[in-house]
């Protein structure tokens, strides 16, 4: 198959998409955790009660269209070999988690433009999710909440009116809503800045993760900020404080970007044409050392040090770039040193359609 045709299967339709300062921020997300009322939470429920629950969400959504969301297909964990959950973590369709605690009924329920993914039997019996590219947090609660209407008109939802929505782990009670953006801070990382203002983003109740969330680390510059408390708040207040956090990391980011330029122009662009001559030739790279030179040259292209070459590289390369996406294109299981050649190829391969 050639790249550029895997390229579109693989790539979520969304991802190919701008959004308000893209430069910096990848996209936002809502996710909402919800639970059936008159079932067992999943880490207790039984293999029938787990059926039940996969048996409604795939009878009453799948093949289903809601608004621009068009046929929502269920796709049973069950029914997936190790590459193929691979490759679902890797477009952040799926938790880790659902893999690591996979049960009976567990799955997940995705759009066709792969915009909405609902994990079902995870921690919580309905994980709902929903991207936007670039800095939209506002316009994902509203989409978030019509789809999460959409659900709860044909499934009572475990709710109380004191404490809100009932979950699994008691730090998703209340709305049960993590926000969260995902960003490029190429500038704050190589200033080691950022590791100073993460103590102070914590105090105002949010986290920075790395690109899987929770227990992940940050690859090629790119980390994930997101909500910690959901109990006391409402949607669009937590909204509303990650929003101010994140404006404030942009500009502070464009910032740092415009020092580096005006103070150290030269190592700037040593440091960029560098990893673009590291992508352009090598024959084995490893993820680690591709992540670095992708987040590099990004980071060129959004200061105009290389022209002509799509800001989406990032978006593209951080997918196609990945383990299991790799073996999905092998069409088989490859050993590191493998992977490590193929990864090299494909990254050629990519910056070659720019031309």
């Amino acid at each position: 198959m050639r790249l550029e045709d895997f390229m579109n299967k693989s790539i979520s339709s969304w991802m190919r998409e701008e959004g308000p300062h893209s430069d910096i921020v990848l996209s936002s997300r809502i996710r909402l955790a919800r639970n059936f009322s008159d079932e067992t939470f999943p880490m207790l429920a039984s293999e029938e009660q787990l059926e039940r629950i996969r048996e409604t969400i795939e009878t009453n959504y799948g093949n289903q269209t809601f608004q621009s969301y068009k046929n929502f297909s269920y796709v049973s964990m069950s029914d997936l070999t190790a590459v193929g959950k691979s490759v679902l973590i890797e477009k952040h369709l799926i938790s880790p988690h659902l893999i690591k605690k996979q049960k009976r009924g567990s799955g997940v329920l995705i759009s066709e433009n792969e915009q909405v993914s609902m994990m079902v039997n995870e921690e919580d019996h309905l994980r709902i999710q929903l991207y936007f590219p670039g800095f939209q947090l506002h316009e994902a609660l509203k989409e978030a909440n019509a789809v999460d209407d959409w659900i709860e008109s044909k499934i009572d939802y475990a709710f109380d009116e004191t404490k809100g929505y009932l979950t699994a782990c008691p730090t998703n009670v209340g709305t049960g809503m993590r926000a969260s953006v995902m960003m490029h801070l190429p500038a704050l990382t190589i200033t080691k800045q950022l590791n100073r203002m993460v103590p102070a983003i914590n105090q105002l109740g949010l986290v920075v993760r790395g690109i899987y969330g929770e227990g992940s680390g940050a690859v090629g510059n790119v980390f994930q900020i997101s909500n910690q408390i959901t109990l006391g708040k409402s949607e669009t207040d937590i909204v509303e404080d990650l929003n101010s956090v994140v404006h404030q990391l942009v500009e502070r980011e464009r910032h740092t970007r415009s020092e580096l330029m005006n103070n150290s122009k030269i190592q700037v662009e040593d440091r960029v044409f560098r990893s673009y001559g590291v992508l352009e030739h090598s024959r084995l790279i490893g993820s680690q050392e591709a992540s670095t030179c992708i987040s590099n040259v990004r980071l060129g292209i959004d200061l105009g040090i290389i022209k002509d070459v799509s800001q989406n590289i990032l978006n593209e390369l951080m997918v196609l770039t990945q383990p299991g996406c790799l073996q999905q294109y092998a069409k088989s299981a490859l050993k590191p040193h493998e992977r490590d050649q193929l990864r090299a190829d494909i990254i050629r391969e990519r910056l070659q359609l720019e031309n």
